[in-house]
């Protein structure tokens, strides 16, 4: 018989817990929730301040002496928020942020590894389908396309 009741959940190590849970038990970790939530609220702003385009590819930094740095992926991004930077320090100030200017830095991403190529696989009864449908069709890009096809699939068996 066990002592815990069935309807509970055990705190196993691999539980999965909220980090605002985590941060919350600790007075140790109380400037780190306010980070996290200064950090989070900055996030919500610029996401409704910002065209779409540049609110998924902007990374708020903190405020230090009145400057709010922000991260973009790339130069042209850097270069339009430059031009949206009198606006968007209006209407972050308007939303009661201490700020007074932002400094735009520009943070490159990792390189993401490039997907391998595809390798589409066709049997050799689709193969065979596709030779005979391009040797009844009259000379065309079609019929050169599916004859192609039909020997790039005819080789690989």
């Amino acid at each position: 018989m066990s002592r815990f009741s069935p309807f509970s959940r055990p705190s196993a190590p691999g539980f999965a817990r909220p980090v605002a849970e985590l941060l919350s038990r600790a007075e140790a970790l109380a400037p780190l929730r306010a980070g996290v939530e200064q950090m989070t609220a900055m996030r919500r702003d610029l996401a409704a301040l910002l065209p779409d385009y540049l609110a998924t590819s902007v990374e708020p930094g903190f405020i230090k002496d009145g400057k709010l740095a922000l991260f973009t992926a790339h130069n042209a991004l850097a270069a339009r928020l430059r031009q949206l930077e009198p606006r968007l320090v209006a209407d972050l100030q308007a939303r009661g942020w201490p700020l007074d200017s932002v400094r735009i830095r520009v943070r490159p991403q990792s390189v993401k590894e490039a997907k391998p190529p595809k390798e589409a696989r066709m049997s050799p009864a689709g193969a065979a389908a596709l030779r005979a449908l391009s040797e009844e069709l009259p000379p065309s890009p079609l019929q050169e396309a599916l004859a192609k096809m039909a020997a790039r699939h005819s080789s690989k068996r």
